[in-house]
């Protein structure tokens, strides 16, 4: 049984059990957090998709704050002395995914 729920804006392939690195979610190590916004739901032969689909997922933040790579964006302009360096690191939060209901 799988499911496709939207989470933060995107889209994601959930599975019981499964673990997975979602876009920073407020909450701590340990607490349940419910999605209702499923989009596709396969169960063995039966798939329910759009308006049709009643689901929730559940799931439980394993780390509350997970830092992705550093990514640099840098701006030079040859011969004018201009150099500009932007970096960040994109907050994510793991869940393990406990149910689909």
């Amino acid at each position: 049984m799988f499911a496709v729920v939207r989470i933060a804006g995107q889209q994601f392939r959930v599975q019981a059990g499964q673990r997975l690195f979602v876009p920073h979610i407020a909450g701590n190590d340990g607490e349940k957090v419910e999605f209702k916004d499923v989009l596709l739901v396969e169960n063995g032969s039966e798939l329910l998709v759009g308006s049709g689909v009643n689901a929730t997922v559940t799931a439980e933040i394993v780390e509350s704050l997970v830092q992705g790579d550093k990514v640099i964006a840098f701006k030079m302009k040859r011969r004018k002395g201009f150099r500009k360096k932007h970096g960040h690191r994109t907050h994510y939060t793991q869940i393990k995914i406990d149910s689909i209901a």
